[in-house]
């Protein structure tokens, strides 16, 4: 056998973190708690053997036959695609009529067992072979030493034989030395883990613990099991991906806003907007999109708090009309449930967007609904600097809203970001002559120059303003900020009033 020769999987998002597919010929473990997909990821494996013309063998003792139907017609399969064998008739073990009693696996002799395993081996001649599970053997076996001579047994039978084989194995026996054993035995092993959270739906993780000879992507991968198999969403190496693109600055439309940034967020950076409940956080990012949407670029924002319908509500009553743009193919809105969406599956969203419609501005809001898809803060960080690291190599511009806790007075963030964020807008309450007006400054940008100043911002009915540079203020460090200067700099309702 040539060491380059792979097999597909039959799940693409396994096959890209393998490198293209298992090596043929070999024998794997396939791990995991009982409901983590084993079975459905083991089917989906002799059912793209099926496709290519190659004869699939399923060994059950764990489940009958009707069982196991069961799951395939969940997902739309037919199991007489492949030959299924199972113990559970006595024919199966005395040779006689189909119709006998029912005999149990743990009822055999272990070596009864294997002889006829290979009798239906040598029978079908399958280039596939599933062996499900490992738990009932271990029954058999009474002892872990004739176990793994056993399950050595089993790999030294296959390795004469033109078959790739799955072992799986439901990691229920509670022995990690037994488990350790097989580690060493398999050519590779890929364990499923199924995690439940306080709230939300289960989420579910895969991991390729080893694989001789590919240079496989370690670490954790989100799934879900949806009809037609496992949805793998490989975790993202933003290193793995750059693309050509010029690092000019993305403009508004409004100049002042820009004369902010030195021009507007340079291609392949990320900015983040934060600032108090009501303070125009999501409005600005609005009309950076609505500026690229007539420019005929591809657009994509990720909604976690609002409702969509009450975005396009709130757009037009600052007179950006965004559905001319969704109807025209340049804007896609995604309503996100943070309770229902992985970080990896989030990830694969983004990818897709960038990959396939060429989305030049990607828009989250806020990274307070994202972090409730991530049990740790730390965890969240991570990913987030891979993904913006991504987004970056590809030459899009990001835009994170970040609300702070309180509305005014000292205000903090529960999560620490701004480090990883190329700018930062900083959007503010300030006081002036009995009135609450906002105020919008640079704190840093990366990218270039920036203005040190504070402007005020303010949005009606016409649009985003943004007023001349102020300097009269007081308190600005205390978080309430009081604006104690002449009233001519300030900014009026476009209707006149005061």
């Amino acid at each position: 056998m040539k060491t380059t020769d792979t097999i597909s999987t039959g799940n693409a998002g396994l096959d890209a973190i393998l490198s293209g597919g298992l090596p043929s010929q070999r024998l794997y473990l396939l791990e995991g708690a009982p409901g983590s997909g084993k079975t459905t990821l083991a089917l989906q494996f002799l059912l793209e053997g099926v496709r290519l013309g190659e004869k699939g063998l399923y060994i059950t003792l764990s489940e009958t036959r009707e069982e196991l139907a069961v799951v395939a017609a969940s997902h739309g399969w037919d199991l007489d695609a492949f030959e299924v064998f199972e113990f559970s008739s006595a024919s199966e073990v005395l040779g006689e009529a189909r119709d006998q009693s029912i005999l149990h696996p743990w009822e055999l002799e272990l070596g009864e067992t294997v002889r006829l395993i290979q009798e239906e081996v040598e029978r079908v001649g399958p280039k596939r072979v599933v062996f499900d599970s490992l738990s009932e053997m271990r029954l058999l076996a009474q002892d872990a030493l004739r176990y793994r001579r056993q399950v050595l047994a089993l790999k030294q039978y296959f390795s004469g034989r033109d078959a790739t084989v799955i072992l799986v194995d439901d990691m229920t026996s509670g022995d990690r030395t037994r488990d350790t054993h097989l580690h060493s035995l398999a050519h590779g092993v890929i364990t499923l883990e199924r995690l439940t959270l306080d709230f939300g739906a289960a989420r579910r993780r895969l991991q390729v613990q080893k694989l001789r000879g590919v240079d496989f992507v370690a670490g954790f991968h989100d799934f879900v099991i949806r009809r037609g198999g496992l949805e793998i969403y490989p975790r993202l190496v933003a290193s793995d991906f750059h693309a050509a693109f010029s690092d000019q600055p993305m403009a508004s439309g409004v100049k002042e806003l820009d004369q902010l940034l030195d021009g507007g967020p340079l291609r392949g950076t990320s900015t983040l907007i934060t600032g108090p409940a009501g303070s125009g956080k999501t409005t600005i990012a609005l009309q950076y999109l609505d500026a690229a949407c007539r420019r005929g670029e591809h657009c994509t924002v990720y909604e976690f708090d609002e409702r969509i319908a009450t975005l396009l509500a709130r757009a037009r009553a600052f007179n950006i009309d965004l559905e001319k743009h969704i109807e025209s193919g340049s804007l896609v809105i995604q309503q996100i449930d943070p309770a229902e969406i992985s970080p990896g599956e989030f990830a694969a969203r983004v990818r897709a967007e960038v990959e396939k419609r060429d989305a030049r501005l990607i828009v989250i809001d806020s990274l307070n609904g994202y972090m409730a898809a991530m049990p740790q803060e730390q965890q969240l960080i991570l990913q987030m600097h891979e993904l913006l690291s991504y987004l970056s190599q590809q030459g899009v511009v990001t835009l994170l809203i970040n609300p702070q806790e309180g509305l005014v007075g000292a205000m903090a963030s529960n999560l620490n970001i701004s480090y990883v964020a190329d700018s930062v807008l900083l959007l503010r309450f300030f006081e002036s002559g009995g009135r609450i007006r906002k105020a919008i400054s640079v704190i840093k940008n990366r990218g270039g120059r920036h203005e040190d100043t504070i402007r005020e911002l303010r949005i009606d009915a016409g649009g985003v303003r943004i007023g001349e540079p102020l300097s009269d203020f007081k308190g600005v460090l205390t978080g309430t900020p009081e604006y104690t200067g002449p009233m001519s700099p300030l900014l009026e309702d476009r209707r006149g009033g005061a």
